[in-house]
């Protein structure tokens, strides 16, 4: 049959990327506690495209997924990646996978036990041989203005924050190593779970450490800094602001 995506482009241009989003795939990543987890991730693939191919052949990509261990790691994605340059007869191919991890989480007085799920993000890039493997996680945080704190009689301003990390490593890394250094960045972590006593708590400790956006990034990049597998990271703050109609942010991103 006619290949109609090999013909000549009409405007001789070479693309960046193309190829498909949004597809949904059941998948399996490690879990420090328990060794794996299943979860479903939303997936992105895309290719490079010459000026003179009038368009690239999208069914292969979803032929790479399927036939795709599904077990996601350094090794796994490294073969997904080779495979859809092969397919596509491509220099280079890029992968994201968008997935919810889950993580059960005590309250801090009551021990009362609830799930709490974190946005968790790899990304690949395939060229020239070489792959380029980020890892990253969302991760929410409670933080309350100390500059409110300052200058207000009773209370202060507070408000959950999300902190984003990225990270580039050697060797393996945990999800759960990055979710704990972006916990620990806030005025307190949040949870799916808590009783009178725990709320006591948690207001608490947060009105007992209270955070600028600033502080929260500086913190969590100093975390990062100190892991010994971290050569290369990006981390972002995001603070939705009760008392605006608008979000506070802060980035710090490493040399590599």
């Amino acid at each position: 049959m006619e290949d109609v995506q090999k013909q000549q482009a009409d405007i001789a241009m070479p693309i960046d990327r193309v190829g498909v989003k949004g597809l949904r795939l059941p998948i399996i990543v490690r879990d420090r506690e328990s060794g794996i987890q299943h979860t479903v991730a939303e997936v992105s693939l895309s290719v490079d495209l010459p000026a003179e191919f009038k368009g690239t052949h999208m069914s292969r990509f979803v032929e790479a997924l399927e036939h795709w261990s599904g077990e996601l790691d350094y090794n796994t994605f490294l073969t997904l990646l080779e495979d859809i340059v092969v397919r596509l007869q491509a220099r280079s191919a890029h992968v994201r996978f968008v997935f919810p991890f889950f993580l059960r989480r005590n309250s801090p007085v009551s021990g009362a036990n609830g799930m709490m799920d974190y946005t968790c993000r790899v990304d690949g890039e395939f060229r020239d041989g070489t792959l380029t493997f980020t890892l990253g996680a969302d991760v929410p945080v409670m933080t309350v203005c100390p500059c409110s704190k300052a200058i207000s009689d009773e209370g202060a301003h507070s408000q959950r924050a999300e902190v984003r990390i990225r990270t580039r490593f050697t060797g393996f890394l945990w999800l759960e190593d990055l979710i704990e250094i972006g916990e620990q960045a806030g005025s307190c972590q949040v949870y799916s779970l808590l009783k009178r006593e725990d709320e006591k708590y948690v207001t608490e400790r947060a009105f007992a450490n209270p955070a600028f956006v600033e502080d929260v990034v500086r913190a969590a990049a100093h975390g990062l800094d100190k892991h010994p597998k971290i050569h290369w990271y990006r981390v972002e703050v995001e603070s939705f602001e009760s008392i605006h109609n608008h979000s506070a942010f802060a980035v710090i991103e490493s040399r590599e």
